[in-house]
């Protein structure tokens, strides 16, 4: 007998058939993108590390029974991340006796969202001992959280070590008070620090084809000038930037004031700390490279700017610039090289028009040379068309630092699209 219902069964297995058939394709897709090859982690804050002048470190009486918190502006958005702890600096072992972790109210503030605080441990413990020289990793934090929050870090102590490891040029308030208070959502009348200790960066879990571009300079990079909380550096521009156009990236400001290429300043000279500070940061696929104001500028001040020793120091540049870009290279790290910015308006510096020259040739050199992978032209961002060998007056600070509007037209400069571009290599 002929079954009307037949067809109508029928076709209801085969919806069936493929409904389950989608079914296990959205799985297979959600578990393929669950794999961990499929992610990685990529660096979404940090800073250099050096060891701070007697004037920048961190009182005796903050290491002991004392909460250390302090906010850092992530670039990444994401659901896990990790915190990088540094002693590298330290010739004793550093001892956190508790750390916490939590969404920041705001930049200069140090309350926390109570819903958001997660305590930070290492290998499961709520205490770690840093060996010196050493940097530890967190465990893995589940704390979701956009690209362009504020994250306060917050880190107990009952001592310091030997020497001590931070950034000084944080332009970003931290906050001590005394006893365990980590988790706490405020701290009661604070102590205020215009620095960082012990941060070398913030991790996020992402995709894998998420990478990070480090900011590599001096005292113009690591934002002389710039707002105290304002978050206004350029690198500080180029990351808004970055997010404006569609796809997220990593933004690292490794510069350090007074920071030379080629001898120690303040802080360890580029071409020592290239490796820690660039290549071994986690997803890192480009850097952006201007130095040299203080390589130029302090020969002059110190009166060994004869003609041989000035063609010496540009040539020591280049060699310098070379090597890094090929060291990067080697790990499958693009280097975008920056022009030298002017500064014969810098009363610190009081360049002559010998140095002047110098600069243009370095300048040149960077432009044309072919050792670089793009350039970013901050010189003819900044320059005065007028006075080239001077800032733009809407672009100056001191005649040596470019105001926030001038670090805007600096992160402007970054040519994007060679972001977008990757280069061969190990890493």
């Amino acid at each position: 007998m002929h079954n009307k219902y037949t067809p109508l069964r029928a076709g209801g297995a085969a919806m069936l058939a493929a409904l389950a058939l989608a079914t296990i394709s959205t799985a297979t897709t959600a578990a393929a993108a669950d794999r961990p090859g499929n992610w990685h982690w990529v660096a979404s804050w940090g800073t250099a590390q050096m060891q701070p002048e007697p004037q920048n470190e961190l009182a005796l009486e903050h290491w002991q029974d004392a909460t250390l918190r302090q906010i850092v502006h992530v670039a990444l958005g994401g659901e896990k991340l990790r915190v990088r702890i540094s002693n590298v600096f330290g010739t004793t072992p550093l001892v956190i006796d508790a750390a916490g972790i939590g969404l920041a109210r705001a930049p200069g503030d140090p309350a926390i969202d109570p819903q958001s605080a997660r305590p930070l441990t290492f290998g499961g413990k709520g205490t770690v001992m840093i060996p010196a020289g050493a940097e530890y990793y967190s465990d893995v934090v589940t704390l979701p959280h956009k690209a362009g929050a504020d994250l306060a870090i917050s880190l107990y102590f009952n001592g310091a070590p030997g020497k001590q490891t931070g950034h000084p040029g944080s332009r970003t308030t931290s906050f001590v008070a005394k006893g365990q208070r980590t988790l706490d959502a405020t701290l009661a009348d604070p102590v205020k620090t215009p620095r960082w200790y012990l941060l070398a960066d913030v991790e996020v879990q992402a995709p894998r084809d998420t990478g990070a571009v480090v900011a590599v300079g001096d005292s113009i990079t690591d934002g002389y000038g710039t707002t105290t909380d304002g978050n206004d550096r350029w690198p500080d521009a180029l990351a808004a930037r970055i997010a404006a156009g569609g796809k997220p990236m990593g933004v690292v400001n490794v510069g350090i004031g007074g920071g030379r290429m080629l001898r120690d300043g303040l802080g360890p000279n580029l071409a020592s700390r290239f490796d820690r500070d660039v290549i071994g940061r986690a997803g890192v696929t480009h850097a952006v490279v201007m130095i040299g104001v203080n390589d130029f500028g302090i020969q002059h001040r110190n009166g060994e700017d004869i003609p041989a020793a000035r063609a010496k120091l540009v040539e020591d540049l280049q060699v310098a610039h070379r090597q890094l870009v090929e060291r990067a290279h080697a790990h499958g790290i693009c280097v975008i090289g920056g022009t030298v910015t002017p500064y014969a308006g810098s009363d610190y510096y009081r360049p002559a028009p010998a140095n002047e020259a110098d600069r243009q040739q370095l300048n040149q050199w960077i432009r044309t040379s072919g050792v670089f992978d793009a350039v970013a032209d901050f010189d003819a961002a900044l320059r005065d068309p007028a006075q080239p060998d001077r800032l733009k007056k809407e672009y100056d600070n001191d005649g040596l630092h470019p105001s926030v509007a001038g670090l805007k037209a600096m992160a402007d400069a970054v040519p994007l699209a060679a972001l977008r571009n990757r280069c061969g290599g190990a890493k």
